[in-house]
């Protein structure tokens, strides 16, 4: 059985705090990826959801949001994750990186606590629309 630690981040407050998870509690979180909200109560926050940021595995390399898969190989890239900023213009670098998806190998997954925007409503009870503009419209 695989084993985690969630590090959930609360945008309200900007404060985190880090979760174990292992065992039986650990297996809805095998196959899904960066950005996929999961149910709080895997982690014990019951009556909350938690979007996915991203992570590592047990060897340190980061998940990159663009690899699909749960797989480890090396892809070369210029900026971003994985990749500290270049000591020259235009220079790129083969690094080792993971795909998106959670697998076994996963040690660190990096989370932040979804917050529900109200609807805000008319006077009448109606939901509230705004108008796109139509482009090109004399």
């Amino acid at each position: 059985m695989p084993k985690f630690l969630i590090v959930v981040s609360d945008p309200a407050t900007g404060k985190t705090k880090s979760h174990t998870v292992e065992g039986d509690k650990s297996t809805p979180l095998l196959g899904k990826a960066i950005n996929d909200v999961v149910d709080g109560t895997v982690i014990g926050l019951p009556k909350k959801e938690i979007r996915i940021t991203g992570g590592t595995d047990k060897d340190g390399f980061p998940m990159l949001p663009s690899v699909h898969g749960g797989v480890k190989g090396r892809i070369t890239l210029a900026k971003g994750r994985g990749f500290q900023s270049p000591k020259r213009g235009g220079q790129r670098r083969a690094k080792t990186i993971r795909g998106k998806m959670i697998t076994e190998d996963t040690y660190q997954i990096n989370a932040v606590l979804v917050v529900k925007k109200k609807i805000e409503k008319e006077k009448n009870g109606e939901k509230k629309t705004r108008a796109k503009k139509a482009r090109g419209a004399t």
